[in-house]
């Protein structure tokens, strides 16, 4: 098993890696008589259900469940709702314990329901998906979406520990596997070159769930996260750096419908759109041979690269303006100066900006 530890302004948290965690009461931090809710999706619970429940109550712990919706259009104000009448019906106090439960969505949203409930509850990550094992679960980001715009209602809201059970992997279609993989590969074109080198090396093994390449991974991505995160806990400057290609990805999940496009899918051509516009910076020495390079390591892991025939630069333009990273008025962009270094700019063109879109388009 492996352990990385995240620091952040109240203190630290592990990320324990490794197989039949879920089985392994020795990293709950719970003792006899304490309440937990776990909230998970039946597609998640009938896999890993009981035995995370039977792992708790070994240690003499009260278990209640609450399953949400299964998909993204499910991650909302309504699922946050349930979260809160499955606490107040069980009779949960502030003194409790959340457990998230499955993939990206149930994290965000059981998180944003740990953060509120009661002005705060613990809580710990029990990813179950790929992105969220490399991403989603590790950093404190927690949200809902709404209907006009991805993960606009949300707070900063750190976990009490994070267990990564590779074995819920198997579970997966490959489809899930292939969008966790564009967070992989985000970290390695946005951060680290040498690792965006070994994931060109060892694409296939983790297309096939190979241990050990799996463990490489996605401890590499959590130490990344965690280092930005201790210098930037809630976003203020570097760690808008991890959202390389999401601010395009998100207004194609947007566009398209929640869960219609997989979040890593968005992602993916999010990234391709990015690198292009990377290319005609002046201030970036990123070159056509670079972007190259990412959209055939995009493609090996089965990953769209263009954008969606349904979708026209002004669609971009209007839902961008709506993200987050919107500054006085500006769209902040996560560029590339090369394959694994990264930097914002605020300074990009509406001409330039379709320009990327559009290079990205499928041809007729």
């Amino acid at each position: 098993m492996l352990c990385v530890n995240v620091p952040h302004a109240s203190g630290r948290y592990p990320i324990y890696i490794g197989r039949n965690l879920l089985q392994n009461p020795s990293l709950l931090p719970v003792k006899a008589g304490d309440k937990v809710m776990i909230v998970s999706n039946a597609t998640i619970a009938q896999h890993y259900l009981t035995t995370l429940t039977a792992t708790f109550e070994s240690l003499g712990c009260q278990v209640a469940h609450c399953l949400l919706p299964d998909g993204e259009q499910y991650k909302n104000l309504a699922s946050l709702e349930q979260i809160y009448r499955s606490l107040l019906e069980n009779h949960f106090s502030r003194d409790s314990l959340l457990v998230a439960l499955g993939g990206g969505v149930v994290g965000d949203i059981c998180g944003l329901a740990a953060a509120t409930y009661q002005r705060g509850v613990r809580f710990i990550q029990v990813p179950t998906t790929l992105l969220a094992q490399v991403d989603s679960s590790v950093g404190g980001k927690t949200a809902v979406n709404h209907p006009l715009g991805k993960n606009m209602i949300g707070a900063f809201y750190q976990p009490s520990a994070v267990l990564i059970d590779i074995n819920t992997l198997k579970t997966l279609p490959q489809r899930e596997i292939s969008a966790g993989l564009a967070e992989v590969i985000k970290y390695g074109a946005a951060l680290d070159a040498p690792f965006f080198q070994w994931l060109e090396e060892h694409i296939e093994e983790l297309m096939a769930l190979e241990e050990e390449a799996l463990k490489y991974a996605i401890s590499r991505c959590c130490q990344l996260k965690a280092q930005i995160v201790a210098r930037d806990e809630k976003e203020k400057g570097e760690r808008a750096l991890l959202n390389f290609g999401h601010t395009f990805g998100h207004a194609i999940e947007t566009q398209m419908g929640y869960g219609n496009w997989l979040h890593g899918e968005g992602v993916a051509v999010g990234m391709l759109i990015a690198s292009e516009l990377s290319a005609l910076w002046e201030k970036s020495a990123f070159t056509a041979q670079e972007c190259v390079r990412l959209r055939e390591l995009l493609q090996k892991a089965q990953l769209p690269i263009y954008v969606p025939k349904e979708m026209t630069s002004a669609d971009f333009l209007t839902l961008m303006q709506r993200d987050k990273k919107v500054l006085q008025g500006k769209i902040r962009f996560v560029l590339l100066q090369h394959l694994g270094k990264s930097f914002l700019s605020h300074d990009l063109t509406a001409t330039q900006i379709t320009q990327a879109i559009e290079t990205c388009a499928i041809s007729d």
